[in-house]
């Protein structure tokens, strides 16, 4: 029976990249585990596995220069390239170490390969439970029951960590080797930079010749961190700071759309440390294809896009703020108002939510009434939550389901009165009364408009003298060059644009004609940062490159071939698909019981291929035809994995954490 050592090692650790050749006492790490494995009296032949990936090739040749035995497979499946090492070493049994365990102990190995022997069990380890110190874990099982586990289950994880199917699904004979005391707490493991740092300090001369015990009895305790045991197969650097962040800001952060419980709870990557084009790259270094809100839609050339950064880095030179007032403020109302006919004057935030509340300010401040009709999702502020003090289900279709409008005045409740899109008999019996100072609604977002609905809402808000104010944060810029109001011809009084308006710099502004904006000069209106300069000047940088490009044409065929591989994969593969929203601003969902299930499965899949996707595609002008090729190779080989298995049990058995919240739902 012959056992081989099967170390698996790889340079694109996503904590520590590189970190298998990094050094302790000038020794490298897979150097370090050569000499300690060779001290075992029970293995036949040790071999480090690495992947045939390119990033690997720097490791294999340092293994192949220390004299030790190198064997390349898959990057992907590390389980296959176990199977693919074992065969060709003919191998009867295996042993599992990992390339980041510089201290795994020769006397343990021996320890868990006798144990496995003499109980004759398909499986031996000494990690379910874990008494060792981390960093000694030693698995050992015979070639031919993973190779059945493989055939068996061939699951995702298995493929990834190996033995998970192996040890987990209760199919195969399993063994423990305890320690007689529990010192699991011990990190015994290089997970982090700090790590290693720690190691090389604390390690006393000649380590590599010590066994574990005399390690211990020197004085020697390994990592003090806070990491968990095994934290880092699961959680990366930006989840950390994430639930770190969930203590210190509530919520975790600014923007409810941007809380990783919304896309993929204990797994999405949270924060970034560079953007350019449509590539995010994360605390960890890894860079991920943005196929999913391109940061809520703020970014439609492409994050980072160069002539408008550079735009911004001559004001920075020249000053953001002073006594005075920027000029480019004035130069951009010029320019929305040239874009706009039917408007006369602008004013400028830096928020969707400023900018809403500004409009609904002006429109009470032109009709001396009160009440306002709304259609669609227009911010944060009290005049709008204010729609839930009548019913916590008013806004469910407009904003999130399960929102309560806590700390909204009561005395607003009945002030605020949601519409249904396309209802205007339902809006004419509202504004019937004269009590309205305006309709604030979207022109378009799931659907487009029922034929002579803009128009019929248009002649109504005239007939009663309402303010009409078109709330275009969203949609503005992705259909035509200014407000989506202009493909269909309807001039409203008041519109608002935001998010692709200055390509991620913050500013936002309220167009209007001249009879109602200028109500404002009758009530206050007045903010210290609407006065900054980069806003403008990142938004004047911006409109000069959309027309150059015609941005608007772009990103709205990319939606468009977006939903039509979205509507032709999945109605192939028999799905009850269903697409919305602007081309721009695309959509998928199913029409199933556990889509929320599956929704979280495909963002987690999609994310094992370095792809950030979820059921929403926001279009940018950095969506080239190459990229796009990209998602779509990757959307079909997932959907083709989940297609075939969209029932509740077997989707959310393959979910690695909770499954995507649905709705408002606090964070603790």
């Amino acid at each position: 029976m012959k056992t081989l050592a099967v170390v698996q090692a790889r340079m694109s650790s996503s904590r520590f990249p590189g970190k298998v050749l990094k050094s302790i006492r000038n020794l490298s790490l897979v150097e370090i585990i050569g000499i300690r494995l060779s001290r075992s009296k029970n293995l036949d032949q040790i071999v480090f596995a690495v992947s045939d990936d390119p990033s690997d090739d720097p490791l294999a040749l340092e293994i192949e220069r220390l004299g030790l035995e190198v064997f390349r497979g898959s990057l992907i499946d590390v389980q296959k390239r176990f199977i693919d090492c074992g065969t060709f070493y003919g191998a009867d049994v295996l042993v599992r170490v990992t390339g980041d365990c510089p201290l795994i102990d020769w006397g343990v190995v021996d320890l868990i390969i006798g144990e496995f022997y003499a109980s004759r069990a398909q499986y031996t380890s000494n990690i379910a439970p874990a008494t060792f110190p981390d960093g000694l874990d030693v698995e050992v099982f015979s070639l031919t029951s993973l190779v059945a586990s493989r055939n068996l289950f061939s699951s995702d994880l298995g493929k990834e960590h190996v033995t998970y199917d192996l040890r987990e699904s209760g199919a195969f004979s399993t063994q423990n080797v305890r320690h007689s005391s529990d010192l699991s707490k011990l990190r015994w493991t290089v997970d982090y930079e700090d790590d290693l740092k720690q190691l090389d300090a604390d390690l006393p001369r000649g380590f590599e010749d010590m066994s574990w015990e005399a390690l211990l009895e020197s004085g020697f305790i390994g990592v003090v961190s806070s990491t968990v045991r095994n934290e880092g197969t699961n959680v990366d650097s930006g989840q950390r700071l994430w639930d770190k962040a969930k203590k210190v800001i509530p919520g975790g952060g600014m923007l409810l759309s941007k809380r990783s419980e919304m896309y993929l709870p204990d797994q999405w990557p949270s924060y970034y440390s560079k953007a350019k084009g449509i590539e995010i790259t994360d605390l960890d270094g890894r860079t991920f294809l943005d196929f999913s809100l391109m940061s809520v839609g703020t970014c439609i050339l492409g994050y980072g896009a160069d002539s408008v950064d550079n735009a911004v880095k001559d004001a920075v030179t020249n000053g953001v703020m002073s006594t005075l007032n920027s000029p480019a403020e004035v130069q951009l109302a010029e320019r929305l108002v040239e874009l706009h006919p039917w408007s006369d004057m602008a004013m400028f935030a830096r928020s969707g939510g400023e900018a809403n509340a500004i409009a609904i300010r002006i429109a009470r401040a032109k009709t001396g009434r009160d009440k306002v009709a709304i259609c669609g999702y227009h911010g944060w502020h009290d005049w709008y939550l204010s729609a839930n003090l009548a019913s916590n289900s008013n806004l469910d279709g407009h904003l999130l389901p399960g929102l309560e409008p806590s700390g909204v005045p009561r005395s607003l409740a009945g002030t605020t009165v949601p519409f249904d899109y396309n209802d205007s008999e339902g809006l004419r019996k509202l504004l019937a009364t004269g009590e309205f100072a305006a309709v604030k609604m979207e022109v378009s977002r799931n659907y487009g408009p029922a034929e002579g609905f803009l128009e019929s809402v248009r002649e109504m808000c005239t007939e009663f003298g309402t303010v009409l104010i078109f709330d275009e944060c969203t949609s503005a810029f992705r259909e035509t060059f200014g407000g989506l109001h202009l493909k269909y011809g309807v001039e409203p009084d008041l519109a608002m644009f935001g998010k692709a308006l200055g390509n991620g710099f913050a500013i936002t502004s309220v167009l209007g004609s001249g009879d109602v904006m200028r109500a404002a000069q009758g009530t206050f209106i007045s903010s210290t940062f609407w006065t900054e300069r980069l806003g403008p000047v990142a938004a004047l940088a911006t409109l000069q490159e959309m027309e150059m490009q015609k941005s608007w044409e772009v990103i709205s065929a990319n939606g468009a071939r977006i939903k039509k591989h979205w509507m032709r994969t999945l109605s192939g593969f028999g799905l009850p698909v269903q697409v919305a929203g602007l081309d721009a601003l695309a959509t998928f969902s199913l029409d199933l019981p556990n889509w929320t299930d599956i929704k979280t499965l495909f963002t987690q899949e999609m994310l094992s291929r370095n792809i950030l996707a979820t059921s929403a595609f926001y279009s940018s002008t950095g969506h080239t035809d190459e990229l796009m090729r990209v998602y779509f190779e990757a959307f079909d080989e997932v959907f083709a994995e989940i297609a075939n298995d969209t029932s509740g049990p077997s989707v959310s058995a393959r979910l690695l954490g909770p499954p995507a919240h649905v709705g408002f739902k606090r964070l603790n």
